[in-house]
């Protein structure tokens, strides 16, 4: 579904992307994990459009978008949660759900309306309320179901456990676990290795900026090395 080959990304002389190459399969849960800067996040903001890289070739479903505008894509059918919510504080959940669905027509949004109140009910008991006021747990659960209202082939989630309590983060794996079950492909950025790697079925680490080792998310988490480095054993 998603290829990436020698890609390098630069924030003026940094050099933040090294040469890093990927691929996630439809049906896959595919992490990306590493320590803070290693540059997991630049590599989701280039995949779906945010930053451009320098060099590379990045495909989705066959077609280069290395220089595809962002909203070209999420109408291709990649969207992104980005890291730290970034939700319509001052609009309401279902304002913001309604502002993920504008690259559908407009006769498909109560349908979809419908499908992501059915995944995230708590959204449905809040669909009136200024999304400013929900707790750090429910804006990550509308900055998700505001992506999934793009009905997206591919969904690449940034650090959706950033900032929260451990019994919110188990709900939120729990969330994207179902949607895998339900048909979605999952990119997944993640400062919890841990709890990321016993979710992918394959998993890249980053390290300043390039990737050190690749496997099976089983293979990764078993690793002395990796459990030493990351898994805090």
């Amino acid at each position: 579904m998603l290829r990436v080959k020698d890609l390098n990304v630069y924030y003026d002389a940094i050099h933040a992307v090294k040469n890093v190459s990927l691929e996630v399969n439809e049906g896959e849960i595919v992490t990306l994990i590493g320590a803070n800067g290693a540059g997991k996040s630049t590599v989701l903001q280039t995949l779906s459009g945010l930053l451009r890289c320098r060099s590379g070739e990045i495909e989705f479903l066959g077609e280069s978008i290395a220089a595809t505008p962002a909203h070209k894509i999420v109408e291709r059918g990649l969207a992104q949660v980005p890291e730290g919510r970034r939700v319509f504080l001052q609009m309401t959940v279902e304002e913001n759900l309604e502002m993920g669905a504008y690259t559908r027509p407009a006769g498909e949004v109560a349908a979809s309306l419908e499908k992501v109140y059915g995944q995230f009910p708590r959204l449905l008991e809040r669909k009136k309320q200024i999304a400013g006021t929900l707790s750090g747990g429910e804006q990550q659960m509308l900055a998700m179901g505001r992506a999934l209202m793009s009905q997206p082939r591919l969904l690449l989630l940034d650090e959706p456990s950033m900032g929260l309590a451990p019994i919110l983060v188990e709900q939120i794996f729990d969330i994207i676990k179902a949607l895998h079950k339900g048909g979605t492909t999952i990119l997944l950025v993640e400062q919890n290795a841990q709890m990321a790697l016993s979710v992918a079925d394959r998993a890249y680490v980053l390290e300043t900026g390039a990737i050190a080792v690749s496997g099976t998310g089983k293979e990764l988490s078993e690793s002395d090395e990796i459990r030493r480095a990351y898994l805090g054993g």
